[in-house]
């Protein structure tokens, strides 16, 4: 597991996706491994942001963030992804962190965390759930707009394409987390503890109205049939 960061050390990342008028996207590396990660934002209807995944950004990058809205949620997804939590809630002293209660012990181990998912107060737009079936170690976050619905997962659900080299080998043949949307070996042993009550939930939020697309917290966006994606997905537990 990842230390949390006590400084703001920025690693290369894309430049921000902006996926709607309520939905930007970042994608980042990460240190020693072909593995990417996602920051996603949500903005509220009040024009308050929630950051998912949090990652430090260059200047310009956090520059654009502030112009769009004042951050005051941060979501640490679980208790592995947390290597920047700890400076953006620095740098963020207003914002409240928040974390599934069943990672909240990890998660504190790097940052003070302010509540669980359960506490946010969810408006018109944004809202959090804890996904049955994970000891309350996991969520997912819902975004809805007129005519589209954005789903953010973090470690239930991978879409990472296959990469070489021995690396590639292992999250392939080892760890089963690559070569497109897939629950990996490493999720169903240590995240997945009660199979139908999670096949459930993903199905539910599967059938979400005008589901756009399934935002991931390493690589890629399922935006193609993401419901029928979702449930096949769901069908291999």
């Amino acid at each position: 597991m990842a230390k949390a960061n006590d400084t703001w050390r920025v690693l290369p990342h894309r430049p921000i996706e902006k996926l709607s008028a309520r939905v930007w996207r970042v994608e980042g590396d990460l240190e020693g491994m072909p593995l990417k990660r996602v920051m996603t934002i949500a903005k509220r209807d009040d024009g308050k942001l929630v950051v998912h995944n949090a990652m430090a950004l260059d200047d310009a990058a956090m520059a654009e963030i502030d112009a769009w809205g004042p951050v005051a949620t941060i979501i640490v997804p679980n208790g592995y992804h947390r290597l920047d939590a700890k400076v953006f809630a620095d740098r963020y002293k207003d914002a409240r962190v928040l974390t599934p209660s069943g990672a909240r012990k990890k998660v504190e181990e790097g940052v003070t965390v302010s509540g669980s998912l359960e506490d946010f107060e969810p408006d018109g737009t944004v809202a959090l759930e804890t996904f049955d079936g994970t000891n309350a170690a996991e969520g997912a976050m819902v975004i809805r707009e007129p005519g589209a619905t954005t789903l953010v997962l973090n470690d239930t659900v991978f879409n990472m394409p296959h990469v070489g080299g021995f690396t590639g080998f292992v999250l392939k043949h080892l760890a089963k987390s690559t070569g497109g949307p897939t629950i990996s070996r490493i999720s169903r042993m240590f995240v997945v503890k009660d199979k139908p009550a999670f096949r459930s939930h993903l199905e539910r939020l599967a059938g979400a109205p005008d589901l756009r697309r399934v935002i991931v917290s390493h690589h890629e966006v399922i935006d193609r049939e993401p419901a029928r994606v979702l449930r096949e997905v769901a069908s291999t537990l």
